[in-house]
């Protein structure tokens, strides 16, 4: 057995005590050799000074000690069914979803984990440093979501503050959105810049691309502090009311997406449209904020993308009929209430077609033994396939885990 000495201020006395003359001088004369004490030997720990008084500083090697800070991240990312590149369920965990995976786990040492949701979209939990994640989450969202593109038009001359030295700008916020953007040549004289990417990821590109070009602006620019709960207002239902103020008025409008928690809206243009945009916005904003209220209502979290809909488009189409806004938590928030915001009597309208598309699909789950599973689902997806060939209103899905 191993056994542990502890030295003690009357142990080193006694052990100091017991060393002849040459050990204890080490064989300097005796005027020079000087002998440390304990407490000069092993100096104690650091205590904390009492209230009041000010700490002394840490003295020897204690005071080089630091806290180590974990660099290690975890992001959770979500693939709507309609975005997903590969939607054959009968393969999920073994297909080409989990070899994407794989091979983006090794080019880039992130840890990935798949699962399926009940609407069979995917839930995407990525570890690792923060440099990993961002670059897995870009090669995540190129190889397993379906691309779609968009054009933000800026002055040439703005281009090249996109792009920055070196280009790091511009692979900057490629990774930060996860989207490839491509400007054109010095050349070419077009003055549009192609976004490539998901939905959330255009939009939040786009919103930054019109950031840096306002920056660049040298004509007037206008920022409004505006409360994001009544931005939908400002912009109208499908984008209606900022594109009518737009052209009426030929000002710049960038109002940030809902994915974007940023309360600044941005004006920029000539002098004299800016100066108009500014008035109609902050008169739609303070009448709203005069005449609207909010009540909240609490949905089951898995009936809330039915009331989202495809793309955003049913919140649009609520407030297009009604004028009442609703607030949705984030996708990643456990949170199941919802709010609703408009004028008083538009309320209950509002409430009633929430309600109407939370309860337009209903969920029913089966437990069944793991083993049992590929049965259920049949070789190639037959069983289900059959199933689902007969009730083509109804969705079957199964969940797993990826690691």
């Amino acid at each position: 057995m191993s056994s542990v000495a502890v030295l003690t201020p009357e142990s080193f006395a006694e052990h100091r005590s017991g060393l002849r003359d040459e050990e204890t001088r080490g064989g300097v004369p005796e005027d020079e050799a000087y002998i440390p004490t304990y407490l000069e030997a092993f100096p104690p720990l650091p205590e904390k000074g009492t209230p009041g008084e000010k700490s002394s500083e840490l003295t020897g090697v204690w005071n080089k000690i630091r806290p180590i800070k974990s660099s290690v991240i975890t992001q959770v990312f979500h693939v709507p069914l309609e975005e997903r590149r590969y939607k054959d369920n009968s393969q999920f965990g073994e297909g080409d979803e989990a070899k994407v995976c794989v091979d983006i786990m090794q080019k880039t040492g992130a840890h990935i984990e798949l699962s399926l949701a009940k609407d069979q979209g995917l839930s995407i939990m990525v570890t690792g440093k923060l440099d990993s994640v961002m670059k897995a989450r870009k090669e995540i969202v190129a190889r397993l979501q379906t691309q779609a593109s968009a054009t933000v038009t800026i002055p040439k001359e703005h281009h090249r503050f996109v792009i920055g030295k070196n280009g790091e700008k511009l692979q900057e916020l490629e990774l930060k959105t996860a989207t490839k953007i491509n400007i054109p040549r010095p050349e070419d004289t077009s003055n549009q810049i192609k976004i490539t990417g998901t939905k959330e990821g255009i939009e939040k590109a786009r919103h930054e691309i019109l950031l840096i070009s306002a920056e660049q602006d040298k004509r007037a620019v206008e920022r409004l502090n505006l409360e994001k709960a009544f931005h939908p207002f400002i912009a109208g239902a499908f984008n209606k009311v900022v594109q009518e103020i737009m052209q009426e008025t030929g000002a710049r409008i960038n109002i940030p997406p809902p994915s974007v928690n940023k309360d600044e809206i941005i004006i920029t243009g000539e002098k004299e449209p800016v100066s108009q945009a500014l008035l109609r916005i902050r008169k739609i904003y303070e009448d709203k904020k005069r005449k609207t209220t909010t009540i909240s209502v609490e949905v089951k979290k898995s009936q809330h993308k039915y009331i989202i809909g495809p793309k955003g488009n049913t919140l649009q189409e609520i407030l297009d009929a009604t004028g009442v806004s609703v607030e949705m938590p984030p996708l990643e928030s456990s949170s199941e209430t919802i709010i609703l915001r408009g004028e008083p009597d538009k309320l209950g309208p509002a409430l009633t077609q929430v309600y109407a598309k939370a309860k337009s699909v209903v969920v029913a789950e089966v437990t069944a033994p793991a083993w049992l599973h590929r049965f259920i689902i049949g070789k190639k997806g037959q069983n289900i396939g059959r199933i689902t060939q007969q009730l083509p209103k109804a969705s079957v899905s199964n969940g797993f885990h990826f690691k």
